[in-house]
């Protein structure tokens, strides 16, 4: 049995470490290779883990909002984006209940898998075009392939009342090129999902929040009352305390400079050993080669060290997703990939 089915035993796919533990070299997760944030690793570090948070997230939830701008009732805390995006398409699916027709969703062809799972949980009908559904899933950058969510301003300005749209911005703060197509005024017609922990290179913390429209008053309760008690523990309010600082998003725009540099140098490397990559606006692209079997050469690089996410289950299969990395992974990555297209 290889690598992947043993990974697909789980019935989800992702990237990180796995049966193996952590990968020496993992270009899987999209983490910021520049990272970790030292001051927010600190932080965490210095929770104190003796006791629960406030209940409340008091402190947070003001600071939080006076970073966006917004209300503190429009701040959302939970466990992780993943328990917000199955928080929400159960919220929707519980306010269509009272005698609405039946919910359904709608996300990108090529997207992070929990928007299905999430959907399929909820019992939300899956529906092929986004004016049709109660709940519209965006990802800008998206994922896999790091590129501008298509028509994103367009269905933000043809949003019914009826209709709720999440912009899943977990790819954001580690944008390389480009802007979000969507003005404040936009913006406050949204849902907007906001995990740091990839950006700050601390991706064990779980820790996310949603940024709530500005006249929401059905669906919030809803979220309210499927919160579970404390969906934070310490660490999570420590990494998103440090999260919300200027000090934190200067260290991100020295980071993003980085990045460009080394994502440039990534993807000639690439090209010239005859991968076809899509290169994209994040700090993550996808890519493909014709002279390897990508399966087994997935398997043999794991073995080695090195980690690459397989892009069959955003429905991509013979792609990869990797994530930018330092010079030095760089070479030693395409010393492996030379020795995967010899064999």
């Amino acid at each position: 049995m290889t690598f992947h089915d043993k990974v697909a035993d789980t019935g989800s796919v992702h990237g990180g470490p796995d049966m193996w533990g952590v990968p020496a070299y993992d270009l899987s997760t999209n983490t910021n290779a520049c990272g970790p944030h030292r001051p927010t690793e600190q932080a965490v570090r210095e929770a104190d883990a003796r006791h629960y948070p406030d209940p409340a997230y008091t402190a947070l939830t003001i600071q939080l909002a006076a970073w966006h701008g917004v209300a503190p009732a429009r701040i959302v805390l939970g466990a992780s984006g993943s328990e917000l995006i199955q928080r929400l398409s159960a919220a929707v699916a519980f306010q269509a209940l009272p005698g609405r027709q039946e919910a359904s969703a709608w996300w990108p062809m090529h997207a992070y898998d929990d928007y299905a799972r999430a959907a399929r949980a909820a019992v939300l009908r899956r529906t092929e075009h986004a004016t049709q559904a109660s709940l519209i899933w965006a990802c800008d950058p998206s994922s896999p392939m790091g590129q501008p969510h298509d028509g994103l301003a367009e269905q933000a300005a043809a949003l019914r009342d009826d209709q709720t749209l999440v912009l899943d911005q977990a790819y954001e703060p580690l944008r390389l090129s480009g802007a979000l197509a969507l003005e404040a005024e936009a913006l406050d017609r949204v849902w907007r999902l906001i995990t740091p922990n990839k950006a700050l290179g601390l991706t064990g913390v779980r820790a996310a929040y949603l940024v709530a429209p500005r006249n929401e008053p059905e669906l919030l309760p809803h979220m309210r009352a499927l919160a579970p008690s404390w969906p934070l523990g310490v660490h999570g309010v420590a990494l998103l305390q440090s999260w919300a600082t200027v000090d934190t998003h200067q260290w991100l725009a020295q980071c993003r400079t980085t990045l460009r540099t080394w994502k440039a140098r990534q993807l000639d490397l690439l090209s010239a050993a005859g991968w076809r990559t899509e290169t994209g606006v994040a700090n993550f692209f996808t890519a493909a080669c014709e002279d390897i079997d990508m399966k087994s050469s997935l398997d043999a690089l794991r073995q080695k060290g090195f980690k690459l996410r397989d892009c069959a289950s955003f429905g991509l299969p013979g792609s990869v997703r990797m994530a930018v990395v330092m010079p030095a992974v760089q070479d030693m990555l395409m010393q492996a990939l030379r020795e995967e297209t010899r064999a």
